[in-house]
């Protein structure tokens, strides 16, 4: 059975101990537009950040720990959860990022599926990668091991 119409947003839940930190990056670093969103007194704090579109990347761990490998960035324990954001310059987010006090795990790199990545220790314990597209969708489609989970070779 299929949902009768498709979901209309994905909304990342991060829980953070130090609030202010995540909202700093997230809102000030990264310029995401924040919207009203429903909190109590006190410390029930939220902050919802828009973000103009969303994908959800399913992994199995060989692919997570390969591309971990490709962008010389250390691998977590077990399952993860990482937030991947596109970025017209890596190196631009990644200085922003670090002049706002976060630890560079990988350093800027070209990777092999054309792309710039760079990651960061984000707030709240979340791996983030900066990447920027370096071709086309329709270009990439072309090339060698791009293709869906049914028309993969195994």
């Amino acid at each position: 059975m299929t949902l009768p119409q498709h979901p209309k947003q994905l909304r990342l839940i991060i829980e953070t101990d130090d609030f202010d930190s995540a909202l700093r990056f997230y809102r000030d670093v990264l310029g995401l537009e924040e919207q009203p969103a429903f909190a109590t007194d006190g410390e029930d704090r939220v902050s919802i950040l828009n973000i103009r579109t969303a994908t959800i990347e399913l992994a199995t761990p060989m692919h997570v720990r390969n591309i971990d490998a490709i962008e010389n960035a250390p691998s977590a324990e077990g399952p993860t959860l990482r937030i991947a954001l596109e970025v017209d310059n890596t190196e631009a987010a990644m200085t922003c990022a670090e002049e706002a006090g976060l630890t560079v795990l990988a350093p800027p790199i070209r990777t092999p599926f054309e792309t710039i990545n760079g990651r960061v220790q984000g707030p709240g314990g979340w791996q983030v990668t900066f990447f920027q597209e370096l071709e086309t969708l329709q270009e990439r489609t072309r090339r060698k091991g791009f293709a869906t989970d049914a028309h993969r070779h195994r």
